[in-house]
Order: structure tokens, then C-alpha cells, then sequence
């Protein structure tokens, strides 16, 4: 476990607009009826609210992915998961859905300095429009999409046909679905595409984004897969033993999330969970049964298995375009961290600091630092 940096306004910028990044900094709920035509222009209210602290709620859950990516791309990890972040329908000028920065977006383009190609998996009920609009155009991201679609669901995009322009053309996958797929044709499909996409792309890192919406019982979803059909997809991911970058995304019945990210935090470390959840102080948001897993959903499965033929078919037909491993021409790698300037002996002792800042100079024991702050540097001489 270790507690991330909140993501620095310069650093939110290396994918949203910077006025965008400003207008986020400094809104609130007391002054947002000074600012209507600005949250008409980014998307802010009924989907999107102002609330109390947004603006660090961005800079948290986005900071967590950044690191997660940093440290993957420094092999510190080979597994790195923040269940925060996931928040993929975020376009560069404007809020989406309940997301207002896509940490996805920022956390590929830190792998991208390290890696050629990274593929980017999306199971949450909803399509990844967000990510896929950021890398629409380039082939050094696969976005690879699972969802519903039709019926004008939410966001309206992902269909088949989407697969990506110019130098991206073919290197976008949808997979449209219909209300009630359940565990078996779900991740029959998932494990056919994307041992197909490995295969062909061969990413050098791999996101997955595992929304819990997709699962049985969803408030908003309308899906029928329970927590070990939604796992298998997450076990299966990590069979291939690449570096792996871990958010959550979408969930709108809180304890069904949290049993669904408690049982896939285990596929990941390799720890079989018991189902009885022990005492806690959350324990009667899981009664009466007290159990992590949730079974199978009972809507009607509208997906036939001619119409998820027909999906399959156009994917696996689309993938026999794309060339292996596309070139990357080399290049000298960014600066991974912007810190700006901190003057300690310009503080003023008698003011009071806030957390963000006491959090600034914490030094972690498990971190390694250069010169007077090597916790190691006294090791060569024992």
C-alpha cells in the first residue's frame, strides 16, 4: 500500500485543456451560479455536479493512477491497482458522466513513455468513450471495450463499427451488448478477443478498467454477471504476465463494489478469499447473508449466440488488419515527475499547515531517494 501524490494541476494538463484544469480548480458549490455559461461549456451540473473539494477529489483519484503507471514503468511493481480511478468518459475540455479527469488517459500516457504500445481493456457497463476518443488516432493504444449498447444507453457510442482513423484505424475494438449477458457467454467472448488482441498487438503493458456496473443487480446496469464471472476476466488478464495497471470505474450499488473489488484484489495477489465476510464495522450494509460472492442475475439474456457470433466474427476480421507490433520511432523519454518548488526555510512557523502540504514532505520508508535521503546509503559500508 503506499499513498499517492495528488496529481498537480501541470500534470492533469498533459491531456485536458488548461483552462478546463483552471475552471475545475476553482469552482464550488457557493459560487457556482457566478459561472453558468462556463459549466454549460465544460459539462458541469446534472451528470457532473460541483460539490465540496472536487477539485482534490480529481487530483487524488488521478495522482493514484499517474504512480501506479510510474511505478510499473520503473518495475517497482508488476501489478499496481487504484480501485479509485477508472473515471474513462472524461473528454479533454469537459466533464462526462461522473467524470471530470480521465486518470486512465493520464496514467497510458506515462506507460507510453516507457512502453510502445499499451492496450487498454474497458469491462464496466458503459463504453469507454473517453479513452477511446483520446487514442482514436494513434496505434500505439488498443482500447478494447465491453459494454451495452442501444437502447440510448449511456454514452451512445461504441458500436462495432468504431474501430478508430488514420494512423488508429483498426487499433479501436468495440464489443456492443445487449441487456442480461450472462457469466458464460461474457467471458467466452472476452478470453476469445482478447487472446486474439495479445496476440496480433503484443502490448508492452496492459489497463484494465473493471467498472462493477457490469454486474448483476446494478442500479444503473443491466447485466447478469456475477463477482467470479466479472474475476475471471481479471484472472484471465493476468495469465499473460505482463505489467498490469488496475482502476475501478462504474458501480452503483456500494456494497456489491466493494465485494467485487475485495474478491478481484485477491485474484490478483493470488489468495483465495473466504465467502463469509468477517465482523466489521460495515457489516450490515451486507446483510443478511454476510457473503462476498453474489450469484447470477435472472433478466432475460438478449444476447443469442448468432448475434455474439456476428460480433466475434467482425473483431476477430478487423484484427487481421492490423500489422504486428507497430513501429515506434525512438525518442528521448519525458521527465516523469513535475514537483514544483518548495521553500521550507520561507514557511511561516506560526501558520498553520494543511495536510496536503505535511503530505509533501513525508519521506516513505519503502521509497528510495538520492543523496542525504538514501535510506540505503549507509549499506555499502556494512
Amino acid at each position: 500500500m503506499m499513498r499517492p501524490h495528488k496529481a498537480y494541476p501541470v500534470e492533469l494538463a498533459q491531456f485536458h485543456s488548461a483552462d478546463y484544469v483552471e475552471f475545475l480548480h476553482r469552482i464550488n458549490p457557493d459560487t457556482q451560479h457566478l459561472f453558468a455559461n462556463e459549466l454549460s461549456k465544460y459539462n458541469l451540473g446534472e451528470d457532473c455536479p460541483v460539490f465540496e473539494n472536487l477539485f482534490e477529489f480529481c487530483q487524488i483519484y488521478a495522482g493514484g493512477t499517474i504512480d501506479a503507471a510510474r511505478r510499473l514503468n520503473h518495475q517497482l511493481c508488476d501489478i499496481a491497482i487504484n480501485w479509485a480511478g477508472g473515471l474513462h468518459h472524461a473528454k479533454k475540455c469537459e466533464a462526462s458522466g461522473f467524470c471530470y479527469i480521465n486518470d486512465l488517459v493520464l496514467g497510458i500516457l506515462e506507460l507510453l513513455k516507457y512502453h510502445s504500445r499499451v492496450l487498454y481493456i474497458d469491462i464496466d457497463v458503459h463504453h469507454g468513450d473517453g479513452v477511446e476518443e483520446a487514442f482514436y488516432f494513434t496505434d500505439r493504444v488498443m482500447t478494447v471495450s465491453f459494454h451495452k449498447y442501444g437502447d440510448l444507453f449511456f454514452p451512445g457510442t461504441g458500436d462495432v463499427k468504431e474501430i478508430g482513423e488514420r494512423e488508429g484505424k483498426f487499433y479501436a475494438i468495440n464489443v456492443p451488448l445487449k441487456d442480461g449477458i450472462d457469466d458464460g457467454s461474457f467471458t467466452r467472448l472476452f478470453r476469445t478477443i482478447i487472446s486474439k488482441v495479445v496476440e496480433m498487438y503484443r502490448p508492452g503493458v496492459i489497463v484494465l478498467q473493471c467498472g462493477a456496473d457490469s454486474l448483476a443487480g446494478d442500479r444503473l446496469g443491466c447485466f447478469n454477471l456475477s463477482i467470479d464471472g466479472h474475476a475471471e476476466c481479471v484472472r484471465f488478464v493476468k495469465k499473460f504476465n505482463l505489467p498490469l495497471l488496475v482502476t475501478g470505474g462504474g458501480g452503483y450499488t456500494k456494497e456489491n463494489v466493494a465485494r467485487c473489488w475485495t474478491v478481484e484484489t485477491g485474484v490478483l495477489l493470488d489468495t483465495e478469499l473466504p465467502n463469509e465476510i468477517p465482523d466489521n464495522e460495515y457489516i450490515k450494509y451486507f446483510s443478511p447473508d454476510h457473503l462476498l460472492r453474489i450469484p447470477n442475475g435472472h433478466m432475460e439474456n438478449l444476447n443469442t449466440k448468432s448475434y455474439l457470433s456476428t460480433i466475434k466474427t467482425q473483431v476477430l476480421e478487423n484484427l487481421r488488419f492490423i500489422q504486428h507490433a507497430p513501429g515506434v520511432q525512438m525518442q528521448e523519454v519525458p521527465p516523469d515527475f513535475y514537483i514544483p518548488d518548495f521553500d521550507e526555510d520561507g514557511q511561516n512557523p506560526d501558520e498553520r499547515m494543511n495536510r496536503h502540504t505535511q503530505d509533501k514532505q513525508i519521506q516513505r520508508d519503502d521509497e528510495y531517494y538520492e543523496g542525504d535521503n538514501d535510506n540505503d546509503h549507509d549499506m555499502d559500508d556494512a
